[in-house]
């Protein structure tokens, strides 16, 4: 085997100089432009073969012309400190004295480049979990990295409450990392639209976070990931508006065990993008620095002049098991260990140093030394700060700043209506429309939700607004650039709104149907909900996702009708509202938009037209507090709880029991999360007796936990045990009869009535 400095001299020979790349690039019949590639590109027979391997067997080429000594040196030195903290890491769990590691070995090349040509504090990063270099060279420093390993309070990357090399600095622009791979992609996609609104909006660019003009916004993604629908999800919406995103694909040739010509059709993902319209698409060999600088400055500077996305596919090694929690000797064959050995970025680029007379090897082995003195005396403060302490633990689940439960938000009892009485469609619209109006922060999108996409027609056709039509004629107050269709895809409208908001934008997205909410799932769950408890308060995602719900509808059946709130509600971050009129509606929205929260706002589709929930327009500042229920009937002998539909249902079966003298009293929740329990405990402790009413299947429904609760702490004002009143355990049907027997009527409620009555 050769050694590492000889390697050197046999490619510096052979490599083609800077000025014969274009016509290399025409010898493998790759085209010039936007989807041209640098040196490092297959060759034919090695794209038909897939053969990543022989790719990452032999160095590739070094450059001639190398860039200033300064810079070459402080390259060096973040590579070998980003090795080094992986290897204390290492050391460290090995001590069992910090609980996870997973490293960034073999990727540190391409990383410092890209951090070398873009700008901590002023471009925005979206980094994975293998960008321990990248961060370094942004301005992390060895002792918040390790904080992080340590579960330190003082780690500014979560402050404890995540994984170490999940990135996140408030400082530099580095947005919070999480665990699932790939759902950083659609949020930098939105970060980037944030930009490109303002363009659109100059007023916006003061009340954005850091916006600049040529600002760039950094992704990376693994090889792996590509595999994910939100890469290419990604990539559509940033090439179709032409948005200044680089993504950075860092190739190590596995997914955990999984190598890539299993995870990618022909074994190169690049191959797969290369006719995405206006991306910029290069290739590079990830583990020599030099060719990596020049590489990502041409991605770079492309999106600087906006003129569309880049993509840089680095191949890389990985010279590390995926994890400590990996063995990568049960796979990988030695041979190819050893092959991967030889491409070693760490040491390819010092012995360069030094046969190009950059650097003796005394002065190298100094780099060394101070850097390893840098490690282990921030190892030592690292192990010696403090763990958050235990009662912080529920801190910033929600905003500390904004409370939608207080005082604040509440103009109930002053509303003063006016006007011809409106639907719940009516009322939502007007709210969308008024709080537009006066925050142009504001932007409604999701799919059928603009008048017209083709603005040119809007003054010959009447337009869409949403398939219940409730943004209608948004668009044409507020213009296209504020009221956008989205592709159909749930993952895309709610990343890219979270990456929005993140900037400072206030983002009201639609999901047409809650059946089809789910694709988007993961956004919700590990991303929105998440972002500021996750980041201990320093990054949030304040926005509206508005969700048509529910059944009662003929026709709906199985993929249009259902419900299943509880699935939501017990997300921790995130509120949850459900007006069951027109009024409602309009209030809740509107504090749901000015809140500092995300908010999940569900509208039943069948009360949007109904004519028992109208009501007069409120003002434009009318607002009702999350949290506060309203008693909509006044009884004696036993209470419903309920929201939704069944508010209207539980209405009808009170009054047809009140024949029979029973007297119910009636309490609509609207908010379900939070929820009130004091007016709970109230119509409890007046009847003694309760139903908890809902349209969610009985089992594992929302009503279960009220009932839980109501017998946990309430059982001695209890006169009978509480009854539930829900759908059937299965989905909503087509046929008609169907429908009528799975979901829950009056005339369930009116059973349950009864039967609670003569306990």
């Amino acid at each position: 085997m050769k050694t590492d400095t000889k390697v050197l001299k046999l490619v510096r020979k052979t490599s083609p100089s800077q000025t014969e790349a274009p016509e290399q690039e025409a010898e493998m019949g790759m085209a010039p432009g936007p989807t041209s590639v640098g040196l490092a590109s297959t060759t034919k027979k090695e794209q038909d073969a897939g053969a990543h391997l022989l790719l990452s067997s032999a160095p590739a080429p070094i450059r001639h012309e190398l860039p200033d000594h300064k810079l070459l040196l402080g390259m060096y030195r973040t590579m070998y400190l980003s090795r080094r903290l992986d290897d204390k890491e290492i050391q460290l769990k090995g001590q069992n004295r910090i609980f996870f590691q997973i490293s960034g070995a073999g990727h540190e090349a391409v990383l410092v480049a890209a951090g070398v040509v873009l700008k901590p504090g002023y471009d925005w990063f979206y980094p994975y979990y293998r960008d321990r270099a990248l961060c370094l060279q942004l301005g992390m420093t060895p002792l918040e990295m390790l904080l992080s390993a340590v579960g330190a309070e003082a780690d500014p990357n979560s402050h404890g409450r995540q994984m170490p090399s999940h990135w996140g600095h408030k400082q530099l622009n580095i947005v919070s990392q999480s665990s699932p791979t790939g759902t950083q992609l659609l949020q930098a996609v939105g970060c980037a639209e944030a930009s490109y609104r303002c363009k659109l909006i100059p007023e916006l660019q003061k009340r954005v976070s850091s916006f600049h003009d040529d600002e760039v916004t950094y992704v990376s993604l693994g090889d792996g990931t590509s595999s994910e629908g939100e890469f290419w999800e990604a990539l559509n919406t940033a090439s179709n508006l032409k948005l200044p995103v680089v993504f950075l694909l860092e190739d190590n040739g596995y997914a955990i065990s999984v190598p890539v010509e299993v995870q990618t059709a022909g074994g190169d993902v690049s191959r797969l993008v290369e006719n995405f319209p206006s991306l910029y698409l290069q290739r590079c060999d990830g583990t020599d620095p030099i060719q990596s600088l020049e590489t990502m400055r041409r991605a770079v500077d492309y999106c600087r002049q906006r003129k569309g996305p880049a993509l840089v596919h680095a191949k890389v090694i990985r010279p590390y098991s995926h994890s400590l929690s990996d063995d990568e000797k049960l796979y990988r064959p030695d041979e190819e260990r050893a092959s991967d050995a030889e491409r070693d970025p760490v040491k390819r680029f010092g012995a360069l140093l030094i046969d190009e007379g950059v650097i003796d090897q005394n002065g190298l082995q100094k780099i060394k030394d101070e850097v390893d003195v840098l490690v282990n005396d921030a190892a030592d403060k690292a192990l010696a700060s403090p763990q958050p302490a235990g009662e912080t633990a529920t801190d910033y689940v929600f905003s500390h700043d904004v409370d939608p439960s207080s005082k604040d938000f509440d103009t109930e009892d002053e509303v003063q209506l006016s006007g011809n009485a409106g639907t719940m469609v009516d009322l939502i619209n007007r709210c969308l429309g008024t709080e537009m109006a006066h925050d142009s922060r504001i932007f409604v999108f999701g799919e059928d939700v603009a008048d017209c996409s083709r603005e040119q027609y809007l003054d010959t056709l009447k337009g869409k607004g949403g398939v219940f039509k409730v943004t209608a004629n948004l668009q044409r107050k507020f213009g296209g650039a504020r009221v956008f269709n989205s592709p159909l895809a749930e993952a895309n409208i709610v990343g890219r709104a979270i990456g929005m908001a993140t900037r400072g934008l206030k983002p009201v997205v639609e999901i047409q149907f809650f059946d089809y909410i789910w694709p988007a799932m993961h956004q919700i769950r590990n991303e929105l909900a998440l972002m500021r408890w996750r980041s201990g308060n320093d990054w949030k995602a304040p926005m509206v996702i508005r969700v048509p719900i529910g059944g009662y509808l003929k026709g709906g059946a199985v993929y249009h009708s259902q419900s299943g709130v509880s699935t939501f509600t017990q997300i921790p971050g995130l509120r949850v509202v459900y007006p069951s009129n027109a009024l409602d509606a309009n209030g809740l929205l509107r504090t749901a938009i000015r809140c500092d929260d995300p908010v999940l706002f569900l509208e039943h589709k069948h009360l949007y037209r109904q004519t028992h929930n109208k009501s007069q327009y409120p003002a434009d500042d009318f607002m009702i507090p999350f949290g506060k229920a309203k008693k909509i009937r006044e009884g004696t002998d036993l209470s419903i709880v309920t929201y939704g539909a069944l508010v209207q249902r539980s209405l009808v079966a009170a009054k047809q029991m009140e024949q029979e003298g029973v007297s119910v009293e009636i309490v609509d929740l609207r908010s379900l999360a939070p929820f009130d329990w004091n007016a709970i405990v109230e119509t409890v402790k007046k009847t003694n007796r309760v139903i908890v009413a809902h349209e969610d299947s009985l089992s594992f429904g929302y009503g279960a936990e009220i009932a839980a609760r109501i017998t946990d702490e309430l059982f001695e004002y209890l006169d009978a045990p509480v009854r539930r009143v829900g759908a059937l355990d299965t989905f909503v049907a087509y046929a008609p009869q169907l429908e009528d027997a799975i979901l829950p009527q009056a005339s369930d409620v009116a059973k349950a009535i009864a039967e609670l009555k003569s306990y």
